[in-house]
């Protein structure tokens, strides 16, 4: 019997990997891995190990989640080192509290190794942070979906809010934090391809968003709050050096 390790590989940029997953991935056994991994990262991985693909995309899920675990569990009785690698993190909306209890009720040893979540990347990357003396003490970190379950009061009360897997539903969002009670020039900004080659960063306002979205593609992610004017400001400082 071996040992699952539930890995983040972190938003996509190989070099955010931390080295303890570096580390493990060069002695994998086998690695089931997600759509949003690298394929970068990996090429760390042993020719000898197996690779098994399991992402999901909105809409399109190679294997259920029931699938998944059933699969990390053959595995674990079959090799010493079984690796299970998440983009993010494992336990921000990444399954890995369900892939979690699944093995330990089964007897199998796992380890988490956490990962840079893509709402740090995308901070990062936009030079938003999340918080900020004098502009946010808080930060609410939600999913985008369904819109019927979403806790729109206290939603709007956040000071930063980070919403995954929304873009598809940005217009209702933002239709929906206004009519709670945010007001429609608050900064928002959308971060797609977080730290990966083909990022793009899109500054609005929810009040453009809930009338004019700007046009975002997926994976993405976007922020709202008063820090957001931060990252505007040194992006607008920037294109004052960069001008001639």
């Amino acid at each position: 019997m071996g040992k699952v390790y539930l890995i983040g590989a972190g938003p996509g940029d190989p070099e955010l990997l931390t080295i303890k997953a570096y580390r493990l991935l060069q002695n994998a056994d086998v690695v089931l891995y997600d759509a949003l991994v690298n394929p970068q990262i990996l090429d760390i991985v042993p020719p000898s190990a197996e690779r098994i693909f399991v992402g999901k995309r909105a809409g399109n899920h190679s294997r259920s989640q029931e699938e998944i675990n059933a699969l990390i569990y053959k595995y674990s009785l079959l090799y010493p080192t079984v690796v299970r690698l998440k983009g993010g993190d494992p336990f921000l909306f990444g399954r890995g509290g369900e892939e979690l209890l699944y093995l330990t009720q089964r007897g199998i040893e796992v380890e988490i190794i956490p990962g840079v979540s893509s709402v740090f990347g995308a901070a990062a990357s936009s030079f938003v942070p999340l918080t900020c003396r004098g502009y946010s003490s808080s930060v609410t970190i939600t999913t985008g979906h369904p819109l019927e379950k979403m806790d729109w009061e206290n939603l709007a009360r956040s000071e930063t809010l980070v919403v995954l897997m929304g873009v598809k539903y940005r217009r209702e969002i933002a239709k929906r934090l206004i009519e709670f009670g945010k007001s429609p020039s608050e900064g928002v900004v959308f971060v797609e391809n977080a730290t990966n080659e083909g990022e793009k960063i899109t500054f609005s306002t929810l009040g453009e968003v809930a009338n004019n979205p700007p046009d975002i593609g997926t994976p993405a992610l976007f922020i709202v709050g008063p820090t957001v004017e931060i990252g505007l400001q040194v992006y607008r400082s920037m294109l004052v050096e960069k001008s001639p």
